[in-house]
């Protein structure tokens, strides 16, 4: 089969592989209809996430239909059009039984990338996102095997396209998460820092809870102006507002806003010392958008981060936190948990994700859909890729 494979630091290549084949006797074989790039598949590109593997398969959005089951599997049969969780989970250890999936602690035969050496267990394994987190192959290739298929796997109708529910994978329940954790609603207010496709879910799942106001903060002009039409927010371009946090408390009467989402992740521009201690890796992000969240969000508000994380933050401002009361909640996204009523908004109109696609490819293509994501050229906010 084609799949995309990674070959370093900026070097994807779509390349003939070996077809996968059913291992465990809950396993499917899905012949992928669509699939996207992710985010945090551009981490990988620019070489940023340890554990890559040169031939390893990309990928953790994508969806398609059931080729062959093996003899476990009760959940889904041969045929049916299905969309994959990011995370794999086995749906019965202590975690999975609390609906925190993506804790699971079976499916992951590598370390995380926590830096405890403590840690007793690493979270759930990931589609296609390195050895760190099981190595297990990705989703950007004609045919994928899917592990613990009658854990993860969800059925959509006929009625809606690929292309309307293919965010269900990823962006989608993660933004949705996002939402969640930040505890807004009805009247509230909200600062999303990041206006990338995590930002955009968030802002579309913070509209249909029916929050009032939302900031949203970038340098992307094209990708804020997309957000500000479509999800009608306030747009802070910090190219040219140097202190978007002052903005934010000064346009909320001193006081700041219920809740900030963090959708940049480790990745965030920092200062000259967190790039000289990137450089030298004695740190693993920037603290930069963490910091903002902190200054923008009212005493007693949360903030929520669902951008990705590794290893230590230079000048997390702990003290400000504490003395503002702030509550903190991140993660991975519990996507198996959150797809049911997802895709239930989906068929009532209450959300349409597919409109952030800006770019339709062939996977053939893929490798130049990662050069155009990645540069942001020609408007890009996301590429969906079909194979054939």
């Amino acid at each position: 089969m084609k799949a995309l494979t990674y070959q370093g630091a900026r070097d994807v290549r779509v390349e003939t592989v070996d077809d996968p084949q059913l291992v465990a006797a809950d396993d499917i074989l899905l012949r992928v209809t669509a699939t996207a790039i992710c985010g945090s598949d551009l981490h990988i590109y620019r070489g940023k996430i340890p554990g890559m593997k040169d031939g390893d398969i990309l990928g953790h959005e994508f969806m398609g239909i059931v080729e062959e089951a093996g003899p476990a599997v009760t959940r889904v049969r041969k045929g049916d059009r299905v969309v994959i969780p990011f995370v794999i989970a086995c749906g019965q250890c202590f975690h999975c039984l609390l609906n925190e999936f993506s804790a699971c602690e079976t499916t992951n035969t590598g370390k995380g990338a926590a830096m405890n050496p403590k840690q007793i267990k690493p979270p759930a394994a990931l589609f296609g996102y390195s050895h760190l987190y099981g190595g297990v192959p990705g989703g950007q290739a004609e045919f994928v095997r899917v592990p613990k298929a009658n854990v993860g796997p969800l059925v959509v109708p006929d009625a809606l396209s690929d292309e309307q529910v293919l965010f269900l994978s990823d962006i989608l329940p993660t933004g949705y998460q996002a939402v969640l954790n930040a505890g807004v609603g009805a009247g509230s207010t909200l600062a999303i820092f990041g206006a990338g496709p995590v930002g955009y879910m968030s802002a579309a799942c913070a509209r249909m809870l029916g929050v009032e106001t939302i900031f949203m903060v970038d340098h992307n002009a094209y990708r804020l102006d997309f957000a500000r039409d479509t999800y009608g927010v306030i747009p802070i371009n910090f190219d040219e507002q140097e202190d978007p946090a002052e903005y934010i408390i000064e346009a909320t009467a001193g006081r700041g806003v219920d809740a900030s989402i963090e959708a940049v992740g480790f990745e965030a521009k920092g200062s000259a010392t967190e790039t000289i201690l990137t450089t030298l890796k004695l740190e693993g992000s920037s603290g930069k958008a963490l910091r903002q969240c902190i200054a923008a969000t009212r005493r007693g508000g949360t903030v929520s981060v669902p951008g990705v994380y590794a290893g230590f933050i230079h000048g997390f401002l702990f003290g400000d936190a504490f003395d503002k009361g702030l509550t903190f909640k991140m993660g991975q996204t519990h996507v198996q948990a959150l797809l049911p009523e997802l895709l239930e908004h989906i068929g009532d109109g209450d959300l349409a994700p597919e409109v952030i696609i800006s770019h339709r490819m062939n996977l053939a293509d893929a490798a130049k859909g990662y050069e155009i994501f990645n540069g942001r050229e020609d408007a890009c906010r996301k590429v969906v890729l079909t194979p054939g």
